[in-house]
């Protein structure tokens, strides 16, 4: 689907409007121990910022693979990223992953409570790199 430049712009807009508020709900879920889900919420931060990037640059956004994959290709393997951002990006989807659909595996305020700024900063990256 071809997009005209406003409705990229729009588009653009939204997604990345998603990775803020996304990423707001973080506070109140660590205050309250749900790491699970602040793994959840960060992990969906994080995809929604990428998938505002990827709009931007008139890259097509079809599945969370398929962004992880166009991420590295386009942005960390180029140095437009960091290295960090890319094994971010990637551990959240692990720990989303994990925490959503592993029964036996929970995860901890240790594993995830250092992502949460090193996320922020990327969504900040991002918002840069797309003039938000």
């Amino acid at each position: 689907m071809s997009l005209t430049e406003e409705e990229r712009k729009i588009i653009v807009s939204l997604e990345y409007e998603k990775a803020r508020n996304t990423f707001s709900q973080v506070g109140e879920l660590r205050k309250l121990g749900y790491w699970d889900t602040v793994a959840n919420r960060l992990y969906y931060a994080v995809f929604h910022a990428v998938s505002a990037l990827l709009i931007h640059d008139s890259h097509q956004v079809n599945t969370h693979k398929g962004t992880i994959s166009l991420f590295g290709q386009h942005y960390i393997r180029t140095g437009i990223l960091p290295q960090e951002c890319g094994r971010l990006y990637s551990d959240l989807q692990i720990m989303r992953n994990n925490s959503d659909y592993n029964c036996s595996y929970n995860t901890t305020r240790e594993e995830i409570e250092p992502k949460i700024d090193m996320a922020k900063l990327f969504i900040e990256k991002i918002g840069k790199l797309i003039g938000m």
